[in-house]
């Protein structure tokens, strides 16, 4: 009998019906496409020897002068540098109070004890180290008060709670002595972003009288750090923040803001983004305050200081330095650079931002006033085009920008949390010519799926995998990516989950949409396949489930839900030296799926035959 080849075109097809798709995919997870055909991505495996404190939305791999290489990561709650898998906390202080502006009391059997400053300015999640204080007499001791806590709760603008997890006796009466001191970090942002509610929220007349109207714009803002090297040195910002300074020779001490450095003129003490251009070395500020208008943010203000600096930021004929501001939008969304200029984003408009030279040093040019963005980092370059992620579209600028065609995008931007949307990130896996994007479902408060888009093929995929910042290789040999839960991994690296020890396997699979058996006017007989697969496996025997269904009608549901009465399939496992292996079908369509879920097993798929003959309906 005739072995008929069953060819599919690359990627996945969501924007049509299944049917109409005949001869493509329809859906996959941990799948990619090289060369036309479909295999499972690679694994992952831890990078770090303990968890991030906070959901980290952004990584920066960079090297210091004596060839150390580490890894910078913001969370919601703290700043970090990655060195050796090791973290280290680098988050600025805020303030550190004088001695004796710290007091503190307990009440017996409770392990909460009540802190006394004046003014303190914290916020709950903050965290504050103290020392100088003395025991209170009982089971709270000097070691365990001199050391970093979590501001539980704000009692008032002078006092707030901490949980030293010991319980108080009886003899705990004391209040820390005369000599306590605070070293408070800067107050953390959200982990997600809070929409408000209620009277006065929204435009007028929206909705009915007295109801309350849901804001289309966050009340608290999401926590989202920038950052750059200057040399061997890291420069970061936390949005609607201070830009900050870690000094790589000396790695112990904390990250100390740009104002408060020796020498420091006029630096910005507010700004949405920084970077450094690496073809003039200037330090860029976006959506920062202006120079004649210190502490007030401009959302659309660009500064620069003075080459080779970041402390000079006055506008001087003797410098650089200097200022723009973009006319379109409401504020910059993100910048990203690319080998020749800086695009910048804002809410509506893309704008080309070049070094010119003396006497202005930089100049704009808009590009388009008729984009969207979807978060500050969704931009990401991949040789000489940027690719960004919109809120109903991609857009790709290489000279011009343009929207990119999709063949998920309905299937994408229907299913997104629209309220956590800017926890979208974008990322580059340059080795198979791919763009990421993880994003949350409509289900999730977290980002708990992908969408890629393969430019070199130029194609489409998707599937599930919780991850909130994404960094290429580079200073390491593979990508990085951590998770919501502060777990960071090396990617690419291994055929199995290594978030879990011993690793687990990656559930992968991949679905065609329906083809005709025949011409599709009779119902055809499948007997035999001939599986073409490849398999790669550290160990053990690996192998894959073939299911081939066969229908006799499109029934107008998507593919994968058709009643049970109106679809019948044949299962057959795969090993990896299968010849050939039996299956039982009838129909007018049939398609195949072809998954996995075993440790330390990977496959690529060819072009499987299935040896097809005329049949009746029984």
């Amino acid at each position: 009998m005739p072995l008929t080849p069953l060819t599919f075109r690359p990627g996945i097809n969501r924007e049509i019906t299944s049917f109409a798709n005949e001869g493509g995919w329809w859906d996959c997870d941990k799948i990619r496409f090289r060369n036309g055909y479909p295999e499972t991505i690679g694994g992952w495996t831890s990078f770090t020897s303990s968890s991030l404190n906070g959901v980290a939305r952004s990584l920066l791999p960079f090297v210091d002068l004596t060839g150390k290489e580490y890894v910078a990561a913001g969370t919601g709650s703290k700043y970090y540098v990655v060195n050796g898998g090791v973290p280290s906390d680098i988050t600025p202080i805020r303030e550190t109070t004088a001695a004796g502006d710290i007091t503190v009391s307990a009440t017996t059997g409770s392990s909460v004890v009540t802190v006394s400053d004046t003014g303190h300015g914290a916020t709950a999640g903050a965290y504050v180290t103290f020392s100088g204080l003395t025991a209170l007499g009982g089971d709270i001791t000097a070691l365990i008060l001199n050391a970093e806590h979590v501001v539980v709760s704000v009692v008032n603008a002078n006092v707030y709670t901490i949980d030293v997890t010991t319980l108080a006796t009886a003899g705990d009466t004391g209040n820390g002595g005369a000599s306590g001191v605070g070293a408070y970090q800067i107050n953390p942002g959200t982990n997600s972003a809070v929409f408000g509610t209620g009277w006065g929220t929204g435009p007028w007349s929206r909705g009915t009288w007295g109801s309350s109207f849901s804001s289309g714009s966050a009340t608290s803002a999401l926590q989202i750090w920038s950052q750059d090297t200057f040399g061997e040195d890291l420069l970061f910002n936390n949005r609607g923040g201070n830009i900050y300074l870690w000094d790589a020779t000396n790695p112990s001490d904390r990250a100390v803001a740009l104002e408060d450095l020796a020498g420091a003129q006029s630096a910005p003490t507010v700004a949405s983004r920084v970077l450094v251009s690496e073809r003039d070395r200037h330090t860029i500020a976006f959506g920062c305050d202006p120079e004649l208008d210190p502490g007030v943010q401009d959302p659309l203000i660009i500064r620069f200081a003075n080459q080779e600096s970041y402390t000079e930021w006055r506008t001087l004929e003797t410098t650089t330095a200097g200022e723009l501001r973009i006319s379109q939008g409401t504020k910059i969304v993100t910048a990203v650079q690319t080998k020749q200029q800086i695009l910048v984003l804002t809410d509506v408009s893309a704008h080309a931002m070049q070094y010119i030279g003396a006497p202005l040093t930089f100049g704009l040019t808009e590009l388009s006033a008729n984009i969207s963005v979807a978060g500050p980092n969704v931009a990401v370059p991949a040789g000489d085009v940027v690719y960004w992620m919109g809120r109903n579209e991609f857009y790709s600028y290489a000279g011009q920008v343009m929207q990119v065609d999709c063949t998920v995008k309905d299937y994408v931007f229907s299913d997104i949390n629209r309220q956590q949307i800017e926890k979208i990130v974008g990322g580059h896996n340059a080795a198979f010519g791919e763009v990421w994007w993880f994003y949350p479902s409509a289900s999730s408060e977290e980002n708990n799926r992908y969408v890629v888009y393969n430019y070199m093929q130029d194609v489409w995929y998707y599937g599930a995998l919780n991850r909130s910042a994404w960094v290429d290789r580079g200073v390491f040999p593979y990508p990085l990516a951590v998770d919501s839960s502060g777990n960071m991994y090396t990617h690419e690296f291994g055929i199995s989950d290594g978030s879990e020890n011993p690793p687990t396997g990656i559930g992968a699979f991949i679905q065609s949409s329906p083809m005709d058996m025949g011409d599709g006017d009779k119902y055809m007989f499948g007997r035999r396949l001939i599986p073409d697969i490849t398999f790669r496996s550290s160990t053990g025997s690996p192998s894959a489930t073939f299911t081939i269904q066969a229908l006799n009608f499109p029934g107008g549901l998507p593919f994968g839900d058709y009643p049970t009465d109106g679809m019948r399939t044949s299962t057959v496992p795969v090993e990896q030296y299968t010849r050939q292996t039996f299956v039982r079908i009838r129909g007018r369509a049939m398609s195949i799926r072809v998954e996995s879920d075993e440790t330390n097993t990977s496959w690529r798929l060819g072009i499987p035959r299935l040896e097809l003959r005329t049949d009746g309906r029984k």
